[in-house]
């Protein structure tokens, strides 16, 4: 936009549409980019003139970006000088400095405006011949002028100066000298649109924060129009649209007056969700369910935006439209006409890992999330290991009833062989939860489920086999308040797991299996997290011997007490094989120290298993080592090598774990 000077003397112009793509401040204190025009003021003839620079012929020719040959130089001598001129080498570095604007409150800002945007620092320490650095000069002299505007200094001069090398100097001075002038300060700020709100024209107005006596501060006027833009679409005004500021300027009085259009395009509540397009991937009634509002709520861009993001995190959306539009059955409702763009269904994946103890394991699997509408997926699910074969059938549906809230069942055959035990599983589950995942985590999460299995198990002790038929209903509460679902640096987290389980082997029986876990996670200096966590299991109700050996509880491994073997801490048998407990106590401490993309992760786990019904926490294994982490945009790969501090007989010297996520 030019801005012309009226015939009063004052100046007319818009803040918004002056200094394009003029950086704020430094990151910290980053703001939106806006622009001044070269035209808000006249400067008078001859206004940042440099002081002269002896140059050679080709001084007029525009720079190229590349090195001019040193054509005009004899020694140190430039050809053609000026008399009384300075003597500047043709092919020399140079250093940038500003002066004048010590004592000015935004001079920081100022300066990393000019930083940015500036030629001079674009090529400073780079070797230039005079007519490189004169040219550059003048862009930035044209551009000093204009981040001074745009920070309220209306009548800024600026002048460019060069300057040879002095004694025991390697580098061509370029000065940008500024005298700022008075700050023009705002003398009336109007917004007269928003009295189409009526009693909420004051509550609008706070929120363009602009007032009379500011500073006229370029920046902080976009700002405050992006501001009051965003706070009326989240106050319940879907149409409204904030125009171009006016601005006067009047250099008699240092002052400034601004009126900014505003229409408010009336007052909205959220009315139907309609799906539009050929074969929908949702209905309305599904969108209805993922949406965090309903209908008669007050409008909000940000619940909009909200059910945007949901609806792509299905993973069955590649691309979605959502329309405001003015409903055809109540004039003070907006519709939201959606639009889907179908993502592929299907997914294909894969892992591999390995633990000391537990062997190698292979896991794959083969989804289409949308098999049965909406969101209802199946998965085929399979496990190869040197210590576990696994398939499995799982339906899931997401998004049932409310929102992150999934329905899934599951059937599955397994063999699991195991020191302490040999176990050939078929089950059938089912399971309601409530789900966290990486773009919504939850505090709350909880689940609720039921369990039939049968289980032939040969208990390593007796060693024969034994079928068990369990039924079970385990329930699941946990708290999460860290900063990161997969690697948290701050926060902790509480969880809870009781299942009251009965079992049918020689006669009836039933007891209940409770676990309780916490964990925190401290931020120290640097990129450091120090990380704990404790655990609590106890069994009550039943007899070691009456509880399938594949229903105890068992202590060691990459997820329990590092550096001992998969299983292999507390009671063994007379063959040395783990017997499983009744009770458990573990404990972890670890340091996360992390540079870049990788991270090292000194530990010491505590642990025991016990066969009493509670842990007397006595004998306790140790277990301490040295982890290894590359941290990727899915989450940290892990490599923790761990060994035993006060081992037994039979304990590995060393123990391995690979796997994805940290321990804990």
């Amino acid at each position: 936009m030019t801005v012309r000077p009226p015939r009063s003397g004052a100046y007319l112009g818009s803040l918004a549409a002056a200094l394009t793509l003029l950086p704020s401040a430094p990151l910290a204190a980053q703001q939106p980019a806006v622009e001044v025009s070269d035209e808000v003021r006249s400067l008078p003839e001859g206004e940042g003139a440099r002081s002269p620079v002896t140059a050679a012929p080709m001084t007029e020719i525009d720079d190229f970006g590349v090195a001019w040959p040193d054509m005009g130089v004899v020694g140190d001598t430039e050809v053609g000088a000026a008399a009384g001129a300075p003597t500047v080498p043709t092919d020399q570095r140079y250093a940038v400095s500003l002066a004048g604007l010590d004592g000015l409150d935004s001079a920081g800002a100022i300066a990393a405006q000019f930083d940015t945007l500036s030629q001079l620092r674009e090529g400073e320490g780079d070797r230039v011949v005079a007519a490189q650095i004169d040219r550059r000069l003048e862009e930035d002299e044209a551009l000093l002028r204009r981040v001074m505007r745009a920070n309220g200094y209306y009548d800024a001069q600026v002048s460019g100066e060069i300057r040879a090398p002095g004694e025991g100097e390697t580098r061509i001075a370029v000065v940008l000298s500024v005298e700022p002038g008075p700050l023009y300060r705002f003398d009336r700020v109007e917004v007269p649109g928003l009295a189409e709100a009526g009693a909420r024209e004051a509550e609008l107005r706070e929120q363009f924060p602009v007032e009379a006596g500011d500073p006229v501060d370029a920046t902080a006027v976009t700002m405050a129009e992006a501001n009051l833009a965003a706070q009326l679409g989240e106050r319940g005004y879907p149409f409204a649209e904030v125009g171009e500021e006016q601005v006067t300027i009047d250099h008699a009085t240092d002052m400034a007056t601004m009126t900014l259009p505003v229409t408010t395009g009336g007052e909205r509540d959220f009315g139907q969700i309609r799906v539009t397009g050929e074969d929908p991937l949702f209905d309305a009634e599904h969108v209805d369910v993922i949406a965090r509002f309903e209908r008669g709520d007050d409008y909000a861009t940000s619940m909009v935006d909200d059910l945007r993001r949901a609806l792509i995190q299905t993973g069955l959306v590649a691309r979605v439209e959502l329309t405001p539009t003015q409903s055809p059955e109540n004039e003070g409702e907006v519709d939201i006409v959606t639009q889907l763009a179908p993502a592929p269904p299907r997914t294909i994946a894969g892992s591999l890992g390995y633990g000391t103890g537990e062997g190698f394991r292979a896991e794959a699997s083969w989804e289409h999330r949308n098999l049965f509408p909406p969101e209802g997926a199946l998965q085929v699910r399979g496990i190869a290991g040197t210590q576990e074969q696994y398939a499995g059938l799982t339906y899931r549906r997401s998004n049932f009833l409310e929102r992150d809230h999934v329905l899934s069942g599951q059937i599955y055959a397994g063999n699991a062989t195991r020191d302490a035990y040999d176990a050939r599983t078929i089950g059938v589950t089912g399971t309601y939860e409530r789900v966290t995942n990486l773009l919504w985590q939850k505090q709350w999460v909880w689940s609720v489920g039921a369990e039939v299995l049968a289980s032939d198990e040969r208990n390593s002790a007796l060693g024969m086999r034994q079928t068990f038929f369990i039924g079970a209903l385990p329930l699941r509460l946990g708290f999460d308040s860290t900063n990161d679902l997969l690697n948290p640096e701050e926060g902790f987290r509480l969880s809870g797991f009781i299942s009251p389980e009965v079992s049918f082997r020689d006669g009836t029986g039933g007891y209940a299996r409770i676990q309780l876990d916490g964990s925190a996670y401290y931020a120290v200096a640097g990129a450091t997290v120090l990380a704990g966590r404790l655990r609590l299991g106890t069994i009550q109700g039943a007899s070691l011997a009456t509880i399938a050996p594949s229903r105890r509880f068992y202590v060691g491994g990459g997820g329990s007490v590092r550096g001992y073997g998969y299983q292999e801490i507390g009671p063994q048998d007379a063959l040395g094989d783990p017997t499983g407990g009744l009770s458990l106590f573990e404990a972890s401490l670890e340091a996360r120290v992390r540079f870049g993309d990788f991270g090292v992760v000194p530990f010491i786990d505590a642990g025991n298993l016990y066969l009493e019904s509670f842990p007397d926490f006595t004998g306790l294994q140790y277990g301490a080592g040295l982890g290894l982490r590359y941290y990727t945009s899915f989450g940290p790969i892990r490599i923790d090598v761990g060994t035993p501090l006060n081992p037994r007989p039979g304990d590995p010297l060393v123990a391995v774990y690979v796997s994805l996520g940290q321990a804990f």
